[in-house]
This record gives C-alpha cells, structure tokens and sequence, in this order.
C-alpha cells in the first residue's frame, strides 16, 4: 500500500505479534463476508486479531478466531464473537495464494483489520515464513537499537 492508501483508511485492529513471527512474503487485502451488527463493531473498534488464523475449505479462504466484540445495541439479532467468517479474493489469487501455502513453511497470517475510504471492511492478509530464533534476536535488538538512537536524537534536541 502506497501512503496515499494508508491516509484513506481507518486501521481497526493490527496483529503485532505476526511482525515478529513472521518474514512476510507477500500482502493481500481481502473483504469479509459479515453480518449486519459485525460492522458496527468492527467501525466502534472492538476487533482482536491475536489468536485468528486463516485456512482453505475447498478452495475457499476462511478466517477463524478472529474476535469481534457483540454490539451493544444489537438484540437477539446479535453475532458470534468468533464464528468462521469468510474472506473474499479473486479466484486467481486464491489459487496463487494456496499453492504457495501448501509449500513447505509458508503460512497464511492475518495482520490487519480496516475499515476503507468507501466503509468496506478489509483484512490485510500476509504470505509469511516462520522466524528462527536468531531472526527474533535480531528483531529485538534491532528494535532496542532504533529505540536508542531516538532517545539520543531527542536529548540532543
């Protein structure tokens, strides 16, 4: 995504944890299919990524886990908070997207929940390797490392 696309979205919900788990290999945005009370949640911003995960059913990409928080003025109409829910590509990319998965080490990540420009709710969905445990370190130390130099630039400053 280019900053001009970041500008027109409203980022809900961001999976921290995926960054650090994972190289990620290649982003797709995806729709999901969801209900009427699901998409006022997710505008009020009570959506958690940190325990979904995303898998295929018979060519088709489905999220699980993915929490969103029941609507408070929602009746008996009301949604579960982590049913299976949908997502939605095109088919080219489905099939793209499921070969790569299915090669060993690549996993399907799901690293951000938004709303667009036009009111559609996105998921930013990452092809991603796994990290050894020195890639973490590194990770880590990297992070210390520009965390310094910060502290330092604004002490001079």
């Amino acid at each position: 995504m280019s900053k001009t696309e970041q500008a027109k979205i409203d980022i809900k919900a961001t999976n921290k944890k995926a960054k650090f788990e994972y190289h990620f290999v290649a982003e797709y945005e995806a729709g999901i299919v969801l209900s009427g009370t699901e998409i006022k949640s997710i505008r009020r911003g009570l959506v958690n990524l940190n325990d979904a995960f995303c898998y295929f059913v018979k060519g088709e990409l489905h999220i699980k886990s993915m929490y969103i928080g029941e609507y408070s003025h929602g009746n008996h109409y009301n949604h579960e908070p982590r049913r299976l829910r949908k997502l939605l590509l095109k088919k080219s990319e489905l099939k793209k997207i499921e070969r790569k998965v299915k090669e060993k080490g690549n996993t399907l990540v799901p690293y951000q929940v938004y709303i667009t420009e036009r009111g559609f709710a996105k998921v930013l969905v990452a092809l991603g390797t796994g990290k050894k445990s020195y890639d973490k370190r590194n990770t880590i130390k990297d992070r210390d490392d520009k965390r310094q130099m910060d502290r330092a630039k604004k002490e001079r400053y």
